[in-house]
């Protein structure tokens, strides 16, 4: 196979997960209702902070998946989720009021993957990324 053919087939993978991360992924504003209920008042520093989490939970999600090694692997994309968005979140996070270390980010990172998951099992169509 050469390096072209290579690429396409990773391109082609990542359009798959793209499809499904934009047809299934949570909306922000309903991330941020079930992980800071009381958090009305600072909900822009917030819904950025999610989002960007979920986003680079979808990214670290479909690069595994393109190299097709998706089981196994939840600490390694935890890292690179964190490497991806700790010191952004973090100071989102603070301009709310919200004071978070790195323990409180990667249980909010695991609440998103959760969520992506729940939301996935729910879905009526079988998704095969």
């Amino acid at each position: 196979m050469s390096f072209v053919s290579v690429l396409e087939a990773v391109g082609k993978g990542f359009e798959k997960g793209l499809k499904w991360a934009v047809t299934y992924a949570v909306p922000v504003e309903r991330l941020i209702g079930l992980l800071f209920p009381a958090a009305a008042p600072v909900a822009n520093e917030i819904a950025d902070a999610t989002s960007l989490i979920q986003n680079a939970v979808l990214l670290v999600e479909q690069r595994y998946a393109a190299s097709g090694v998706q089981s196994g692997t939840g600490a390694q994309k935890l890292d690179e989720v964190m490497l991806l968005t700790e010191s952004a979140v973090t100071a989102l996070l603070a301009k709310g009021g919200i004071q978070a270390d790195t323990s409180f980010i990667e249980s909010v990172v695991s609440a998103v993957v959760a969520v992506l998951n729940v939301q996935r099992i729910q879905s009526p169509v079988a998704v095969k990324v």
